[in-house]
């Protein structure tokens, strides 16, 4: 299942910086081998320590990690949605992702030039947010009338969308997004179908100082940014996009030694790659022994056989079964031997709701 968090940002916030950092951290996989896809993509693994354990109770010849795509989205300027800077490239290529990671520059350097001057994260924000608003609204726009056509003519489906556009047109002009209006799972397919950029969900991303990693929080440019973005319920991480590219260079100990030496539990990219993770609603089942105990991504809601789907079409298509057993479970008891004489081994059917953390070992005929 892969999903792509497109990093948009103003130039000279750090934004290239922490792509950098991304690619340098990317994992080699045997049918996914890493280095950069395209030039501006890069692929990571999603940080998770249940394998390391899984592994210890069930060994394996190789750990999997699951991954996350990070495309880096050319610096927007003021006036990019009527074409000032790269223009529509940047509007095309955020079109194509399924979040948005907005870094906002919450550093003081006299080195590095502003390109308005002054550091503001506050403007900073509103104008990479007005700047996707107004080419919605451009998008928006062009719908509404030929629409609004169609609907006076009767069509059922036309009038739905209609309506949807109504609620959506006064929403952009007031440079407010997509995503802050409500809206139901058949109204959100139509939306979706929109491929609205102000639709997507947004992480906003801190560049922070190094002298505030142990603690963030102390930085008024975070508060600030922190403040902006709960307007519209967005998450905030703070991290400081210089020192993640040198630790992305760092082997695991010496990682170690630079975190604990900054007074800080984890790296930055892991908190930025699980939230981004996260905020698109995803979690991860486990198959594990064997040749490899590997790590997959799925949606929240999904069902098993849409789950087993993911492995291969065939588990899909032919669905018996799924052994289940939750991570917690087997970390509790520490052998599958012991978690079926404990009764936690579960025989789950088309109906189960697969959740995080499910070992599964999937039963099919085809």
């Amino acid at each position: 299942m892969a999903l792509t968090a497109g990093i948009v940002g103003l130039p000279n916030v750090g934004k290239s910086t922490l792509f950098n950092a991304i690619t340098k951290a990317g994992a080699e996989m045997a049918n996914y081998p890493f280095a950069t896809i395209d030039p501006n993509v890069g692929m990571v693994e999603v940080p998770d320590s249940r394998l390391a354990r899984i592994d210890e109770i069930i060994p394996a010849k190789k750990i999997i990690h699951t991954t996350f795509e990070f495309t880096d989205i050319a610096g927007i300027v003021k006036g990019a949605s009527k074409g000032e800077g790269l223009g529509n490239k940047f509007l095309e290529n955020i079109r194509q992702v399924d979040a948005i990671v907005h870094v906002v520059r919450a550093f003081d350097d006299d080195n590095i030039t502003h390109v308005t001057g002054k550091v503001d994260p506050i403007d900073d924000m509103a104008t990479i947010n007005m700047e996707l608003a107004i080419a919605d609204l451009d998008s928006i726009q062009k719908r509404y009338d030929r629409v609004e056509k169609v609907a006076r003519s009767g069509d059922k489906e036309a009038k739905v969308e209609f309506e949807i556009l109504k609620r959506i047109k006064p929403v952009l002009e007031e440079g407010n997004p997509v995503r802050s209006i409500d809206f139901d799972k058949d109204e959100m397919k139509i939306v979706k179908g929109l491929f609205l950029l102000t639709s997507k969900p947004v992480l906003y991303v801190a560049n922070i100082a190094e002298e505030y990693m142990a603690n963030p929080e102390d930085c008024d440019y975070v508060k600030q940014i922190e403040a902006e973005a709960a307007k519209e319920n967005a998450e905030v991480i703070a991290l400081c996009a210089e020192s993640e590219e040198e630790i992305s260079e760092l082997d695991d100990d010496d990682k170690a030694d630079f975190l604990e030496a900054e007074g800080v539990e984890e790296s930055g990219l892991d908190k930025l790659i699980r939230a981004s993770y996260h905020l698109l609603g995803l979690a991860t089942f486990f198959t594990a022994g064997g040749k490899e105990t590997r790590a997959w991504t799925f949606r929240r809601g999904m069902k098993a056989p849409q789950v087993a789907g993911i492995i291969h079409s065939d588990f899909e298509r032919g669905f018996i079964r799924a052994e289940t057993v939750s991570f917690a479970d087997l970390d509790k008891f520490g052998s599958m031997a012991a978690v079926r004489e404990a009764g936690r081994l579960r025989s789950e059917g088309k109906e189960y709701e697969v959740q995080d953390g499910d070992i599964i070992e999937f039963r099919f005929n085809v």
